[in-house]
């Protein structure tokens, strides 16, 4: 796709960090495009440079090479034009203390030079569930409702492009659900929207493609679909109080009690039955399943080159 038809474009996008001794290399040639109309999700591992991009995407840090386009109004060259396509809800709690929700509201879309938009004001409130809020100063609400606020002043412009950096970090399942019902039926309309989250099922159910950073790099980019076909397919799901065979526990991850052993066919479950058999274990409500998105993502990030 062309970048000037993209609703995202980062195109060979670097930061470094410290001096030409000492410096961090955040982003490595970071180059991908985001169609309009999807809902795009960039995951990976903290440190790995998620936050980093979104800021150069936002203009609140600069990139040391490359350049980022926003409906093809570079960010840098033409903020203004690229800012006013952006609507971002930012991972920390920034609020004014001294207006309420609704005024906080309008003085957000004044920044956009939007004027007399209370009618989408009360949508944005309704659809969030803040309407018995609308008054209410700032400093009373709790951190779920003042996140709720934050979302709300992202879209209070009407941009084409959302970006949500860790939306549901930290709140209530209730929050959780009222947004995604939201943000979804704003993308079934038109609205792009990237989506960084460490909740991998919430990325599974709702991204329709992924890239996945690794120490500054892209090292998977893919449909959410693809990337589940093709790696491993097969999970196996039990629970053990012994200790796993050595041969094992190296490629499973274990919670507690519970073991989970990525397959890749009907002869490696079996294989891995035998290993369990021949050690003595005895593993308890075996279930055998579809890989989703945590197995993928760890595999992929386990098999990238550092």
């Amino acid at each position: 796709m062309s970048s000037t038809t993209a609703a995202i474009s980062f195109q060979n996008v670097g930061k470094t960090y410290g001096s030409a001794r000492g410096a961090v290399r955040a982003l490595d040639d970071v180059s991908f495009d985001i169609e309009p109309g999807e809902f795009f999700g960039l995951l990976g591992p903290n440190g790995a440079g998620k936050t980093t991009l979104i800021s150069i995407l936002a203009g609140l840090a600069s990139a040391s090479s490359g350049s980022v386009l926003v409906h093809g109004h570079d960010v840098v060259s033409d903020y203004a034009a690229a800012r006013r396509s952006l609507g971002i809800v930012p991972q920390e709690l920034v609020f004014d203390p001294f207006f309420s929700v609704r005024e906080a509201l309008r003085l957000q879309g004044g920044y956009f030079g939007v004027h007399d938009n209370d009618a989408w004001i009360d949508e944005l409130l309704a659809n969030l569930g803040l309407t018995d809020k609308a008054d209410a100063n700032m400093r009373q609400l709790s951190g779920g409702m003042k996140r709720r606020v934050l979302v709300a002043q992202a879209l209070v412009h009407r941009p084409p492009v959302i970006v949500l950096d860790e939306p549901t970090a930290g709140v209530d399942v209730e929050l959780r659900q009222t947004l995604w019902q939201f943000v979804a039926r704003l993308n079934k309309e038109g609205h792009t929207v990237l989506l960084t989250t460490h909740y991998l099922e919430e990325a599974e159910a709702l991204c329709g493609r992924l890239a996945m950073l690794k120490q500054g790099r892209v090292v998977a980019l893919d449909r959410t679909s693809a990337l589940l076909a093709g790696t491993a397919s097969t999970m196996l799901r039990f629970k053990m109080d012994a200790p796993l065979p050595l041969s094992l526990a190296a490629q499973s991850r274990v919670t507690g009690r519970i073991v989970q052993i990525t397959a890749h066919d009907a002869h490696e479950v079996e294989t891995i039955l035998g290993v369990l058999r021949n050690a003595g274990c005895q593993p308890e409500d075996l279930e055998i399943g579809r890989a989703d998105l945590e197995d993928v993502f760890l595999e992929i990030m386990q098999g990238a080159s550092a």
